[in-house]
Parts: structure tokens; C-alpha cells; sequence
């Protein structure tokens, strides 16, 4: 499909909390929009960067770095990217509509990751 899609009617297609759907393909990513609140789990990509942008609401990335913990705010409008093999847990206390872009089949719970909570989906992204 080639036609213009509203970030809005996307996003109020579907309740489901941690769980993106895919709204648009680019070359071989996906620009997925996820609604989150409270915490997703630790996890990491091995083989790729995960980009962040905030739509509405704020989002909270932690980080476990070299240098040790800590955590990101992202407010509406800002972006984030994740580097590859960095362990990190994306949650937002108040709720948040995030889009992401990564490439195709990535999985939301990363390549290696803690016990998946039932609140989180375990997915490579659903058809819109």
C-alpha cells in the first residue's frame, strides 16, 4: 500500500500496551508506533540500533552502559537511539505513544533478555 497514513488513526486502531504495529516498510525497516506505559523489559539487540521517537506522553529509557546505569527522559518530540548490544529497558510511568524503527523481524524483546512479563509482547510487530 502507498498511501499516506495518520499517526493518530495508527495509533487509536489498537489498545494493546508494548505491543507496535507496523505502519510503514523503508527499504528493509519498519517504522513501527507502539502505545507504552509502565515497564517494558531488559533486553538487547546484538546486530542493530534501536531509534526512539516520543509522539506524546514521556518515555523513560534505562541503560546499562560500560560506565554503569542510568536513564534517559524523553519528552514529546525527542528522539533516542539506542546503540547495538547495549542492554536497556524503555517504561513510562504515565503512558507514552512511541515510534520506532528498526530493521524487519526485529524482535521488541531484543536477542537475549530477562522473563518477559505478560504485559509485554513478544513480537516482531503486527500488520496495522
Amino acid at each position: 500500500m502507498n498511501e499516506p497514513i495518520s499517526l493518530d488513526h495508527a495509533l487509536a486502531s489498537f489498545d494493546a500496551l508494548w505491543s507496535p504495529r507496523i505502519v510503514a516498510r523503508v527499504n528493509d525497516y519498519d517504522v513501527r508506533v507502539a502505545k507504552a506505559e509502565g515497564e517494558h523489559v531488559w533486553h538487547v539487540h546484538d546486530d542493530t540500533d534501536e531509534f526512539f521517537l516520543v509522539l506524546d506522553g514521556q518515555l523513560r529509557i534505562g541503560l546499562r552502559e560500560p560506565a554503569g546505569e542510568r536513564t534517559v527522559v524523553l519528552e514529546r518530540g525527542a528522539v533516542f537511539t539506542v546503540p547495538r548490544g547495549t542492554f536497556h529497558r524503555p517504561s513510562a510511568p504515565s503512558g507514552a505513544r512511541v515510534l520506532l524503527f528498526e530493521p524487519t523481524g526485529t524482535s521488541t524483546v531484543g536477542d537475549r533478555h530477562d522473563e518477559v512479563p505478560d504485559h509485554v509482547d513478544a513480537t516482531t510487530g503486527h500488520e496495522l
